[in-house]
């Protein structure tokens, strides 16, 4: 099946509104309401109504609709990884459809379908959709009737996350008709993001801070005096991306922190984006135009830490043949990023301690102190409380350091950013190579979504250039153009190794007995990831006599995975 229109929609085999009806499950003696392993609240519509008013009111129309696109879109997110996790091998159309009976059975909104269309040779998605007895106009409607704009904010937020998360591009849907303007019905269209001509209006709401201008600091007192004097960032390619809670947790936490003069510690992970979310923190402060001077620890020998920190004068060591600055001193007035802070010596930490307390440095070599007026923002990967209790790290450097800590998850625990970051980083490295891409394969979708990420955002990034890079012009990227370094993919995906053999997993049909399917396999080889998983189909058809039962049984999967399967090879 080359594409898929709504019509074509429905099969035994793949998700039904009965199979997504019996997914919901009551557990009233302790409380909890579950969708298949996610746990559900029911929450009465007068109360999220009051929920609603009470946002808007406070923080504004603007911000509220933030609020609520960001919470539907986490909650698309998560029902798409749910139908991709218990029915892994529904065709796109059926999992796509699942989504609106998710919508209805969550008691939303009722989901009438105009027209839906997904082509996955170009990864093009378009869609229309009618919406009936939408909660949120009921309640928006009745408190401050008709106006000029739509108010299903969390409905579009669902949409775009459910299907932007399915397909692993970014898909945009807006609300062109709404009942809270005066129409009879809601109507939303859902199109690929670069078929609309400009989605920024659209991902300002997705995003937790928009970081573009002094805007966003006006709270409900009004503005930060110093922040109309701000000039405005320059948009960056490679800018921060991301919807999930705890994306969204983090950029409110930076939010916070920036109008002062605190010291931030960023910690978690390698490839998290402690320097970025350090350079946004310089950024959108008062101190933005000011030097932001970063310096990684661990590249500093220790005999040279003291020199590169506090500068030196000259004559004081053999080659010092004129006085330098230090770093502290080039990001005076600015701010100091610290990255790795927890690799210092002992020694070394003992002098960055002073130098924090006293607010001044003295060159090495130098007979006077040197006032500095620098914000110091510093990250690490590694446990500093544990280190602390190994002595390896000084306690009282730790709690000058510990003002604000903000702590940025792995990739893994916010899943729902993948999709935003795929289709980010396809666009920028496609610009910055000069590459056409179309988007990603299904199967490599599916991969990219269950990968564990131990490089973290680095890593995806890392990826997607690379598969960028070795696709052919115009073609999809598949999972052998990404995972090309021995990435250890889980069990339910496709791993490659180096060489380029299949290296097990279920993104193909990999034999799973010893007997009959090693030797299928061996007689296989190594072709491109389509011949492979056709071959072994009619060879196991082949083998059976055509029995399905018993090929998917030598095969190590079930009927309807195979049956799919072989209908998408035409070995039926």
């Amino acid at each position: 099946m080359s594409r898929f229109e709504a019509s074509h929609v429905g099969s035994e085999e793949h998700p039904t509104i009965a199979d997504i009806s019996e997914c919901l499950f009551f557990s009233p003696g302790d409380g909890r309401i579950w969708l298949q392993d996610q746990r559900m609240v029911l929450l009465h519509t007068e109360a999220l109504g009051s929920l609603r008013r009470e946002l808007i009111d406070s923080l504004g129309q603007e911000s509220a609709r933030g609020l609520f696109t960001r919470a539907g879109y986490v909650s698309g997110a998560r029902d798409a990884q749910l139908v991709r996790k218990h029915w892994p091998d529904a065709e796109p159309a059926a999992a796509a459809m699942a989504g609106t009976r998710l919508h209805a059975l969550e008691g939303l909104v009722k989901v009438e379908l105009v027209h839906v269309r997904y082509d996955p040779e170009t990864s093009d998605y378009e869609g229309e959709f009618i919406w009936h007895h939408s909660i949120e106009d009921d309640e928006h409607i009745a408190a401050y009737g008709i106006g000029g704009s739509p108010a299903c904010w969390m409905q579009v937020g669902y949409a775009t996350g459910y299907v932007s998360t399915l397909f692993g591009r970014l898909v945009v849907f807006r609300e062109v008709a709404c009942r809270s303007m005066g129409e009879s019905q809601c109507r939303v269209i859902g199109k690929s993001a670069e078929r609309w001509d400009d989605v920024e209006e659209d991902m300002r709401y997705l995003r937790a801070r928009d970081f573009v201008g002094a805007s966003q600091y006006s709270g409900v007192g009004g503005a930060e005096p110093w922040a109309a004097a701000l000039p405005t960032p320059p948009r960056k390619n490679d800018a921060m991306v991301g919807a999930s809670s705890a994306f969204n947790a983090a950029c409110h936490l930076l939010h916070r922190v920036a109008p002062t003069t605190a010291t931030v510690l960023f910690t978690g992970e390698s490839g998290v984006g402690k320097e970025k979310f350090a350079s946004m923190l310089h950024s959108i402060g008062p101190r933005r135009d000011k030097p932001f001077v970063a310096v990684n620890c661990a590249a500093i020998p220790e005999t040279l830490i003291e020199s590169e920190l506090f500068g030196v004068e000259r004559g004081a060591y053999t080659g010092a043949g004129a006085a330098r600055p230090g770093r502290f001193e080039r990001a005076h007035g600015g701010t100091l990023f610290l990255d790795e802070i927890g690799t210092l010596s002992y020694a070394a930490q003992g002098k960055l301690l002073r130098t924090l307390q006293e607010g001044e440095v003295e060159r090495v070599g130098g007979t006077r102190s040197i006032q500095v007026d620098t914000r110091v923002v510093a990250a690490t990967n590694v446990d500093l409380r544990q280190a602390v209790r190994e002595g390896k790290f000084r306690d009282d450097l730790f709690f000058r350091l510990n003002v604000f800590p903000i702590h940025l998850p792995p990739l893994r625990e916010r899943r729902d950013d993948v999709p935003l970051l795929m289709s980010h980083f396809l666009q920028h490295y496609g610009r910055k190579h000069g590459r056409k891409v179309t988007g990603f394969t299904q199967s490599a979708v599916k991969a990219l979504l269950n990968y564990d990420y131990p490089g973290n955002i680095r890593e995806l990034q890392n990826l997607i250039e690379r598969a960028v890079i070795v696709a052919p012009e115009g073609a999809l990227l598949d999972v052998h153009h990404l995972f090309t370094s021995g990435e250890t993919l889980d069990k339910n995906v496709l791993s490659v190794r180096p060489d380029g053999h299949l290296a097990g997993g279920d993104g193909v049909l990999l034999p799973r007995s010893v007997s009959t399917g090693q030797a299928m396999a061996d007689r296989v080889g190594s072709g491109s990831l389509g011949q492979v998983e056709e071959t072994l189909i009619r060879r196991a058809l082949e083998q059976c006599g055509g029995n399905l039962s018993a090929a998917a049984r030598v095969l190590g999967v079930t009927r309807p995975q195979l049956a799919y399967r072989a209908r998408k090879h035409g070995c039926r």
